[in-house]
Formats: C-alpha cells, sequence, structure tokens
C-alpha cells in the first residue's frame, strides 16, 4: 500500500494506492467523507472499502481531500474537491491505460462527490454510494443516472434519514437501462459504529454479483 503525493489541480495530495499488475486491471478510487467533520482517507469504511476492491484485483487509490492531512489547498465546498477526485482518476489511470472498466465509492460527503464525477467519466461502470447525503446536497444532477450501483444507508442515520435515500433511489430507478440497489443496515448510525461488519457484508456482495455480471459481457 504505497504512499504517494500526486500533484492534484490546488496542489499536492496525499493517497495511498495499490497496483495491480496485470495489464487489464480495472480501476477503483475512494473518496472519503467530509472534510471538515473529520472525515479523512484513513476513515474505517474507506479503508475497508480500499480492501474490498484489492481484493477484487483492482488497482485501487484512496486519497485526503485539498487541505486533509498533508494534502495541499483549502476547503472549496464540493467544487475544489470534485477536481480533485477527478485529477486523482486520471493519474491512476494513466497507470492502467488498458484498464477493463472503473468503479466508484465513496462515503456520505465523498458519496456526493463520486455520482458527480460518475456524471462527467462514462468509464465508470458501478459505484457504491455510503450513506449519500440526499437531503444536504442537490442530487438532481444524476438526470438520467449514467450506471447502475448500490446505495447503502444505516436504518438509525439521524444525519441523513432513510426517507431522504428512499426518494432519491426511487427517482433513480425510474430511469431505463440501469438498476439501483438500495440497502438497509438495521441498528446502524451515520457512522456505522458497530455495524461496518454488517455494512461490508453488503457491499462486498454488491461487488461480487456486479463484476460476475461484467466479466460475462466482457
Amino acid at each position: 500500500m504505497p504512499e504517494v503525493m500526486i500533484n492534484g489541480p490546488d496542489g499536492r495530495l496525499e493517497a495511498r494506492y495499490h497496483h495491480n499488475p496485470a495489464p487489464d486491471s480495472p480501476v477503483a478510487i475512494i473518496l472519503h467523507p467530509h472534510p471538515q467533520f473529520g472525515g479523512t482517507m484513513n476513515n474505517q469504511i474507506v479503508y475497508r472499502l480500499y480492501y474490498s476492491y484489492v481484493e477484487r484485483g483492482f488497482s485501487v487509490i484512496r486519497f485526503n481531500f485539498r487541505g486533509v492531512g498533508r494534502s495541499q489547498g483549502l476547503f472549496d465546498n464540493g467544487i475544489g474537491e470534485l477536481s480533485d477526485a477527478a485529477g486523482v482518476l486520471d493519474w491512476a489511470q494513466s497507470f492502467n491505460p488498458d484498464s477493463r472498466y472503473c468503479w466508484i465509492a465513496g462515503v456520505s460527503f465523498g458519496a456526493w462527490i463520486s455520482m458527480q464525477l460518475l456524471m462527467r467519466r462514462p468509464e465508470i461502470a458501478g459505484f457504491i454510494s455510503v450513506a449519500p447525503p440526499a437531503n444536504h446536497y442537490d442530487f438532481s444532477f444524476l438526470a438520467p443516472c449514467p450506471s447502475s450501483g448500490l446505495m447503502v444507508n444505516g436504518a438509525e442515520d439521524k444525519v441523513v434519514p432513510n426517507s431522504s435515500v428512499e426518494e432519491l433511489v426511487a427517482k433513480l430507478k425510474t430511469q431505463k437501462g440501469i438498476e439501483i440497489t438500495h440497502e438497509l443496515i438495521a441498528g446502524a448510525n451515520h457512522f456505522f459504529e458497530g455495524k461496518v461488519d454488517e455494512l461490508m457484508k453488503v457491499t462486498d456482495a454488491y461487488l461480487d454479483t456486479r463484476l460476475a455480471e461484467l466479466d460475462k459481457k466482457a
């Protein structure tokens, strides 16, 4: 898990990168929760998602948004963070030019940024959004959502009520050609305290199913 420093749009970005030497290995990028509320690339869920992709043969990167850890710059209310994510994905793809496909995952604020990046990058074949903050940020840009994916949240989340996520999922499910899977983790709060193992069982099972489907089409 080499530490790398990437030249981002507003200075260096601190990252951790795992390279799969297979020339066609897929790429995954993991985005962390809100920088102003303690979110970093070492968030437990980000860390676990990173290794889920490593174990499935991906070249995987997670990084600190601008102003977090040793990443340079200042918090930019999502605009700069989206640029950071795009720059990091470009960097990862430069080492994997023959990658079969790309996945993106994000946690809370990172889920919002990840879905914006999804709209801009047609090579992204799937996504995992953990606790997407549907009541705090506008997700109307997902019109239409370009890829199938998973949205998962906690049943006891007081930050983002399940009704907000259900409303978002319902809007996305009306679009033809994609499938949005929605899973609810019983007893879990916004941070999945004491429920991370249950969360990972859901995300891992979803990944295995979707990757099997993608490999059949390849």
